[in-house]
């Protein structure tokens, strides 16, 4: 089982930014972080990094219901979507929470994270 699930798109970077926050708002989910990773290494590493972008992914709903099953359940929130600029294109990514939380014997939350991966993926395979 792969950890993620991605897809490249034939736009600029900042656009396929932009084009996953909105597919991501459309399917239900909020961005709560946003970390700027190549100039987060420039300033704390002074090292240069290709555009690289994590998003950290949100559906209220569903991490409402999966607090309720496993309370310890938010140190593997939010979920984490990436875009990084490879070869002159952009790729989007985003993990598979039924692959991330199998190491716990939950069979509610297990459900739950695969209803997740099902938003998750259809988001990725929009754009």
């Amino acid at each position: 089982m792969s950890y993620y699930f991605a897809k490249t798109l034939n736009v600029p970077f900042d656009q396929a930014v932009e084009i996953t926050i909105a597919a991501l708002k459309q399917r239900g989910f909020g961005v709560l972080t946003r970390i700027d990773v190549k100039s987060t290494l420039k300033e704390k590493l002074d090292v240069e990094f290709r555009p690289y972008v994590i998003l950290g992914a949100c559906n209220p709903r569903m991490a409402h219901q999966a607090l309720q099953a496993e309370d310890k359940i938010g140190t593997m929130l939010p979920c984490n979507v990436i875009v990084q600029e490879l070869d002159g294109k952009s790729e989007v990514a985003a993990v598979d929470p039924v692959a991330s939380m199998q190491a716990i014997d939950n069979d509610t939350l297990t459900a739950i994270a695969m209803k997740v991966r099902d938003e998750l993926k259809a988001t990725i395979q929009s754009l």
